[in-house]
């Protein structure tokens, strides 16, 4: 059974990332664009997946699988893994960068576009932000104009198979233009806020945005 959503517990990760933050660690200085710098400044090409997550992976099963969407919508939403299959489906291909100076080029994802859900909910006019929140009780937060981006999508599937478990799934969200931190596994709850909160890791010396072409990795104050 999957219990409700908790505080993370520190971990070996989540301390030596707070040094990170603390140290300006991978920091080069340097801004450049994705239209023209396909890889962000202090940033090394893998070929495989590095998993990396607070401690623990939440076994979830499709039967238990829930997604609520709340806050500042027009329409509260809460889908069972049916219902979030019956959706629109997209398959689509994206590059992933971690903050930790990884990025993985030319990832198939299957899901549903962030754009299909933000039709069912419409968010309100002073709807300025998301708060996302896992299964494990990890948070983020985004800018609602960072969320609806066009290549946001709920992914359920990588390469053509299931997303696995230690790599957010059922599923998780993918974000391709911020660093993934902010694409947040195991996705049980998107809350849709009038002003910008941080969340886990933003209150662990992060930043709040987290560009990785203008090396947003850490927080300004």
């Amino acid at each position: 059974m999957v219990d409700t959503p908790s505080q993370p517990q520190d971990s070996k990760l989540t301390t030596t990332k707070r040094k990170w933050a603390a140290q300006g660690k991978f920091l080069t200085g340097r801004i450049t664009r994705p239209e023209t710098d396909r890889l962000p400044p202090g940033q090394h090409l893998v070929k495989n997946w590095p998993v990396l997550d607070l401690g623990q992976q939440p076994q979830i099963s499709e039967m238990q699988w829930r997604l609520d969407v709340r806050g500042a919508v027009e329409n509260d939403l809460t889908l069972d893994w049916q219902g979030f299959c019956a959706l629109p489906q997209t398959q689509t291909v994206s590059d992933i960068h971690c903050v930790t100076t990884w990025s993985r080029y030319d990832n198939a994802w299957q899901g549903v576009m962030v754009r299909e859900l933000l039709d069912l909910v419409h968010p309100k006019p002073d709807a300025d932000a998301v708060m996302l929140t896992s299964f494990d009780g990890y948070t983020t937060n985004l800018a609602l104009s960072d969320f609806a981006a066009e290549d946001a999508v709920l992914a359920t599937h990588w390469e053509g198979q299931p997303i696995t478990t230690e790599h957010g799934g059922p599923m998780r969200l993918v974000l391709p233009h911020l660093y993934f931190w902010k694409s947040a596994k195991w996705l049980t709850r998107i809350e849709f806020t009038r002003k910008d909160a941080p969340g886990f890791w933003e209150k662990n010396g992060y930043h709040m945005r987290g560009d990785p072409w203008a090396e947003e990795r850490y927080s300004d104050d």
